[in-house]
């Protein structure tokens, strides 16, 4: 067996603080919200944690750790094509990182996630609460983006769902997903076709921006 130390600390604290916000979030909006008096608070503040979260991961995804960069997991059409080819026959290729499919998944998913953030600044509830940035750009440009917000949180719904399932089938293949961003490492029985024999040593400049950008943008909208 082969380990491979792939998924550096911060990365796995962004993942799991994005799992227990994004939760909070669609709790709060799709049930009374219980115990929450102001449900929609917390949804808002759950938000600013997301957009903070997010800010830290889309510098990362440039100066991060190797398998954290996109230049480590958004691979081409071809070998995207290629990987799907093999997963269909049950023998798919094994990668350190993101497999091809997942790689763009991922992309897809912060995208997906950084719009829902961002539109949220925008709204109002014409109650309880009002985004920080309503009426900045006009209230129709707000009331346009609302049904925007909705389908947007839908979407997120079916990619989250497709996550899930991949997580399934990648353990059903013996690939332990879960357990690699708890640790950090994963097993193989095979050298990965995107294994370097780099470090994850965190670089230390760019950790201190990443995390102060983030922090900085989720304090600013909580302080609203």
């Amino acid at each position: 067996m082969q380990a491979v130390h792939v998924w550096d600390v911060l990365v796995r604290i962004f993942h799991w603080a994005l799992v227990v916000a994004v939760l909070l979030s669609f709790y709060t909006l799709k049930t009374d919200g219980a115990p929450f008096l102001f449900p929609i608070e917390i949804h808002a503040q759950a938000g600013y944690v997301v957009l903070g979260l997010l800010t830290f991961r889309w510098i990362w995804a440039f100066f991060g750790t190797h398998y954290a960069r996109f230049r480590a997991f958004l691979t081409s059409p071809k070998t995207s094509a290629s990987y799907a080819q093999s997963l269909i026959r049950r023998q798919p290729t094994p990668y350190a990182g993101h497999n091809p499919l997942g790689g763009w998944a991922v992309l897809i998913l912060m995208l997906s996630l950084t719009f829902q953030a961002v539109s949220g600044l925008f709204l109002s509830d014409d109650i309880f609460f009002s985004g920080p940035l309503y009426g900045s750009l006009g209230n129709a440009f707000s009331n346009a983006l609302v049904s925007w917000h909705a389908l947007n949180a839908q979407f997120l719904m079916v990619l989250i769902g497709l996550h899930l399932v991949a997580i399934a089938v990648h353990a059903a293949l013996g690939e332990r997903l879960v357990k690699a961003m708890f640790t950090g490492v994963k097993t193989f029985t095979q050298t990965p076709a995107d294994a370097i024999n780099v470090s994850i040593r965190l670089p230390i400049i760019s950790a201190l921006v990443a995390i102060l950008a983030g922090t900085g943008m989720s304090v600013f909208f909580w302080l609203q």
